[in-house]
C-alpha cells in the first residue's frame, strides 16, 4: 500500500513537471510569436524623408518625393480639416511610409510644431484608389522634472543662460513674474530665483523644455511665489501660494524684460541736443529701434499720431475711468484711434521721434489725470481661486512648495 501512494506521487509530480514545460514552451511561443509580428510588420514598409526647403509649397515636396499628382492632391484635400497644408515650413521634414512590397504610399507623417504630429494614411479598407484619413496626434513626450536655481550676479537673462538653462524657458520664467517684477529697474544683484521645469524626453532623447511648474523669485526683500494650476478650462494660469493670481491689470513694463533703461525722475532734465530743460515724469525704455512695444493693459486707443508738444510719433491708450498710458517716440505706430487693444498686444515699435536723442520708449502712467510712477503703483490682482477650489489648489502644489521654499 505504501509502494502504491509512493508511484502515485512520482507519476503526479512528473505529470506536473511535464504540464510546467509545456506551458513555458507555449508562453515563449507566444512572445516569439508576437515579437515575429511585429518584425514581420515593419519588414513590409520602410521610410522615406524629404526636408522641405525655401520657397518650396506643398506640391513642389510631392513632386520631389516622387508622389503622383492624383495622390498628393488627395492627400491635401482629405487633410483639410486636420492641417492645411499650405502652411508647411521650410526647414521641416514630412515623413512618407512606403509598403516594401507593393512599393505603394501608405502614409505620410508631418510635424505640426513641438506638441502634435499629422499622420494622413491610405485607407486600405477599399478598394477605390487614393482614399486617405488624416488625424492629429499629440506627441507622447516622457515628462521628467528639473530644479534650476541662480543669483544675479550680472543680469537675469544673462546669469540664467550661464547656468545652461533653455533660453525659452528663460524667457518663459520671466513672464511667469512680469506682472509683479520690472526686469529692467526692479532687479538688484543679490536677487536669487529658482524653479521647476518641465522636460520632454522623446525615445530616452532630450527634445524641449515644456511648462515651469512653479518658481520663486527674491528680490531685494520681497519673495514672490508662482505655482502652476489649472482651475478649470478657462483658467489656467498662475498663482501665488495663496491662491491670489499673479495677473494683474498692467504689466510692469511695456517692452520685453532684456532691453536696457534709464530711470524714473520727477525733477527737471536738461535735454543738450534740444537746450531745454523739461520734467520727466515717465519712464523711458532704452531699446533699439524697431524692438516691438506693448499695451500694458487692455483699453482703447484715443490718440494714435504725431504729437506737437515733443513726444514725436505717440499712443494714448484709456484702460478705465481711472488709468490711461502714453507711448511716445514711437518709429512706427499699428494701431489706429478707437481701436480696441488686448494687454500684451504689439502697438507700435520703439524709434527716436520727437524730442528724443536716441531709440527709447517714453511710457507714461496717467491717474485721475495726474501722472504717476508705474513702478510704484500696486495694481489691482486677477481673479483668485474659488474657495471650493482652494483645497485642490493646495494639494497639488504642497510637492513644490518643498521646493522653492528651500533656502
Amino acid at each position: 500500500m505504501r509502494k502504491n501512494a509512493i508511484v502515485l506521487i512520482c507519476i503526479l509530480f512528473l505529470l506536473g513537471v511535464f504540464f510546467f514545460i509545456s506551458c513555458k514552451k507555449t508562453g515563449v511561443q507566444n512572445i516569439k510569436n508576437t515579437q515575429d509580428a511585429s518584425n514581420s510588420q515593419e519588414e513590409k514598409e520602410y521610410v522615406k524623408t524629404v526636408t522641405i526647403e525655401s520657397g518650396e509649397i506643398f506640391s513642389i515636396v510631392m513632386k520631389k518625393a516622387g508622389v503622383p499628382t492624383s495622390t498628393w492632391q488627395s492627400i491635401f484635400y482629405s487633410a483639410e480639416k486636420a492641417y492645411d497644408f499650405s502652411n508647411i515650413r521650410a526647414g521641416k521634414k514630412i515623413y512618407f511610409t512606403y509598403d516594401k512590397i507593393t512599393q505603394d504610399l501608405v502614409q505620410i507623417m508631418y510635424p505640426i510644431n513641438d506638441l502634435e504630429e499629422l499622420y494622413v494614411k491610405k485607407d486600405t479598407s477599399t478598394t477605390t484608389p487614393d482614399i486617405w484619413e488624416a488625424e492629429r496626434k499629440k506627441i507622447d513626450y516622457e515628462i521628467r522634472q528639473k530644479i534650476f536655481s541662480g543669483e544675479i550676479t550680472t543680469f537675469l537673462y544673462q546669469d540664467a543662460l550661464n547656468l545652461g538653462i533653455d533660453e525659452g524657458t528663460v524667457l518663459e520664467f520671466a513672464s511667469v513674474f512680469e506682472y509683479a517684477v520690472d526686469y529692467a529697474y526692479d532687479i538688484r544683484v543679490g536677487d536669487k530665483f529658482q524653479f521647476v521645469v518641465e522636460e520632454r524626453y522623446r525615445d530616452g532623447e532630450y527634445v524641449m523644455p515644456g511648462r515651469i511648474l512653479a518658481g520663486k523669485f527674491i528680490n531685494a526683500d520681497t519673495t514672490y511665489q508662482a505655482y502652476y494650476f489649472e482651475e478649470n478650462a478657462d483658467n489656467q494660469a498662475y498663482f501665488d501660494e495663496k491662491g491670489n493670481a499673479l495677473q494683474r491689470m498692467f504689466l510692469r513694463a511695456p517692452v520685453a524684460f532684456k532691453y536696457i533703461t534709464s530711470g524714473f525722475t520727477t525733477g527737471q532734465r536738461y535735454i543738450t541736443a534740444f537746450n531745454i530743460s523739461t520734467g520727466h515724469r515717465a519712464i523711458d525704455y532704452a531699446a533699439a529701434a524697431g524692438t516691438p512695444i506693448r499695451a500694458t493693459a487692455d483699453g482703447t486707443v484715443t490718440f494714435a499720431g504725431w504729437s506737437k508738444v515733443g513726444y514725436g510719433n505717440l499712443t494714448s491708450i484709456r484702460h478705465n475711468s481711472t488709468y490711461s498710458t502714453n507711448y511716445a517716440h514711437q518709429s512706427k505706430i499699428i494701431v489706429k484711434r478707437g481701436q480696441r487693444v488686448k494687454q500684451g498686444q504689439v502697438i507700435g515699435y520703439v524709434g527716436s521721434t520727437g524730442l528724443s536723442t536716441g531709440p527709447h520708449l517714453h511710457y507714461e502712467m496717467v491717474k485721475n489725470g495726474v501722472k504717476i510712477n508705474p513702478l510704484k503703483e500696486i495694481m489691482p490682482p486677477g481673479n483668485p481661486i474659488k474657495q471650493e477650489n482652494k483645497e485642490r489648489f493646495f494639494q497639488t502644489i504642497a510637492q513644490f512648495q518643498q521646493i522653492v521654499n528651500q533656502p
